[in-house]
């Protein structure tokens, strides 16, 4: 999930402090200095290369492109010197449901001014969470809940007032203050909270008992064209299995085109620009498109499948027991929607390149001698199918939580070119903004705040596993200045990719044609590692944030 791209920091402080005992907490230890060795770029273009082959057939979960994938990659940990990371296994077993929509009708909005028809791909798409052979949809009555939001904590619940069992509620994604400049409101702004992630809104219309969720397309709050949604949301799908078939879920979860609502609440007799604006505020209150009607329906073809996450591990020198993740998921889409008749959708910048830099600085490492902590080396299956792999380990760790210090997430490098700066999604959150402050300082780059933190970034790659469970990560990548052309230069080689090749199958080896990027990232990378390995102090969550209570408790348990 690949993005092209300040607050004061207190590595200058941290730097004048003397280092604490060996199991201190304290986040004032010293950051070491470390030195960063030559990393191989045809290590890095190699992996790349293969990962992203046709042959390896986009890397869906549980296809014959998984077990070359695997295979691959086992091989390539093994050659770096690495041992295997799950008690004497290279694998951790991640049980999948593989569900395939087929036969979808089309989607019928009946009863109102103008009944509508709706093809899917071109209007709509939808899957379900339920894992039953046929969906049905029928005479499901339409309510309009804005941003489909219940935040107690807030003050705010979009669905007060109303019962939409059984019903199709229709959903605006983002947050309701998005278009709010600054980082800063009701929910943080700018600044995409989780509520307004699609993920979320599925799962609390769910809690609510909807039959469907429809959230409306908008590719500004969305942060993506509809042609990503249609590539991604047609074809396999991945679930994780749950023993009750997801029978809690609603029938149905998809996106319709904007146009295609304003047309419906058009037909309804409701005004779907004023119904927006007046969903921002709170005391929102839903709006039933009287007398409106949605049907539609698909079977589903279920198959059960084990996928894997790849664990690598160099155990510490000195302090073992004490773990430092590196993480990035290996699956793409595998078949897609057709571009010039080809169907693959390779992911060679996502994320055939972070998951090539596992095998590029695991080799590094090795040569380098082993760090005092111990290295992890994860490769997550089903990262495009919402974080699975990752949310699997998280929920079953190898390697006990409350002994992992912190981890650096790497989710599709930079084939743009070198930048001058660098992005932290979600800047601010952790202490390990520091030690990333100190490694850029040493290669002369600036570290920015996120461009674009209403696109939710944070909530999108395999980091949010581990941070839901208290683990401090990291996650940065190259900004938008380039070396060679600038800031405008950046904005415009980053929205080139996002509109031609990203979740497409033009995302291919032979399209990257600049690595001078991916390598300086990747000397932050190794350097924000090394440094977490060789320190004796525990990163926190920075005081306030949502995710230290559960740090905190993780390593009080320890």
């Amino acid at each position: 999930m690949p993005r092209f791209f300040s607050a004061p920091t207190a590595f200058a402080a941290l730097l004048s402090l003397a280092a604490c005992s060996p199991e201190s907490d304290d986040p004032n230890t010293a950051i070491p200095d470390v030195d960063v060795p030559e990393l191989s770029l045809s290590t890095l273009q190699d992996v790349t290369r293969q990962l992203s082959s046709d042959e390896f057939e986009g890397r869906s979960p549980g296809t014959a492109g998984e077990e070359k994938t695997v295979a691959l990659l086992i091989e390539k940990f093994k050659e770096a010197g690495l041992q295997p990371g799950n008690n004497g296994s290279w694998t951790q077993d991640v049980p999948l449901v593989e569900i395939t929509a087929v036969n979808p009708t089309p989607l019928t909005f009946s009863g109102g001014a103008a009944p509508m028809t709706l093809q899917y791909g071109a209007d709509y798409v939808a899957g379900s969470y339920r894992v039953q052979p046929s969906i049905s949809v029928k005479d499901s009555d339409v309510v309009f809940v804005g941003y489909g939001i219940n935040a107690p904590e807030k003050g705010w619940n979009d669905y007060a007032g109303i019962d939409v069992k059984g019903k199709t509620v229709v959903i605006l994604v983002n947050d309701p203050d998005w278009q709010t400049p600054e980082a800063q409101g009701e929910f943080n702004g700018r600044a995409m909270t989780y509520y307004g992630r699609w993920t979320y809104k599925y799962e609390e219309a769910a809690r609510q008992g909807a039959a469907a969720a429809l959230i409306v397309h908008d590719t500004e709050p969305a942060a993506y064209g509809w042609n990503v949604v249609e590539s991604s949301w047609t074809g396999t799908q991945y679930l994780a299995d749950s023993t009750n078939g997801g029978a809690d879920q609603t029938a149905a979860n998809g996106w319709i085109q904007l146009e295609k609502a304003k047309q419906l609440f058009a037909g309804a007799s409701k005004d779907f620009d004023a119904l927006r604006e007046a969903a921002k505020k709170k005391g929102f209150k839903a709006v039933p498109l009287s007398g409106v009607k949605a049907s539609f329906g698909f079977d589903n073809r279920i198959a059960k499948k084990m996928s894997r996450n790849v664990i690598g591990v160099l155990p510490g020198a000195k302090r073992p027991d004490e773990y430092v993740l590196y993480t990035a998921h290996w699956d793409h889409l595998g078949r897609c929607t057709p571009v010039d008749g080809d169907d693959i959708c390779n992911g060679a910048v996502d994320n055939a390149t972070g998951t090539a830099a596992l095998v590029t600085l695991a080799q590094a490492f090795k040569a380098a001698g082993a760090p005092d902590r111990s290295l992890v080396f994860l490769a997550v299956t089903a990262e495009e199918s919402g974080l699975l792999g990752s949310k699997f380990y998280a929920d079953n760790p190898v390697f006990p939580l409350g002994q992992t210090v912190a981890g650096v997430n790497m989710d599709a490098l930079n084939p743009v070119g070198p930048t001058r700066d660098i992005v932290v999604v979600g800047r601010g959150k952790s202490q390990l903004d520091a030690y990333l402050e100190k490694a850029a300082l040493t290669d002369e780059r600036t570290v920015v705040d996120e461009p674009t933190p209403e696109k939710g970034f944070y909530y999108r790659s395999d980091h949010f596993s581990f941070a839901k469970r208290g683990v401090p990560m990291i996650y940065f990548e190259s900004g938008e200045d380039l070396v060679d052309g600038g800031v405008e230069a950046g904005k415009k080689a980053a929205e080139d990719y996002v509109e031609k090749r990203y979740h497409a199958p033009g995302d291919e080896f032979e399209a990257i044609t600049n690595w001078d990027g991916m390598m300086a990232d990747l000397r932050l990378y190794y350097a924000v590692g090394r440094m977490l390995a060789m320190t004796s102090a525990w990163p926190n969550w920075n005081e306030g944030d949502e995710f230290r209570a559960a740090r905190d408790k993780s390593r009080s348990a320890s």
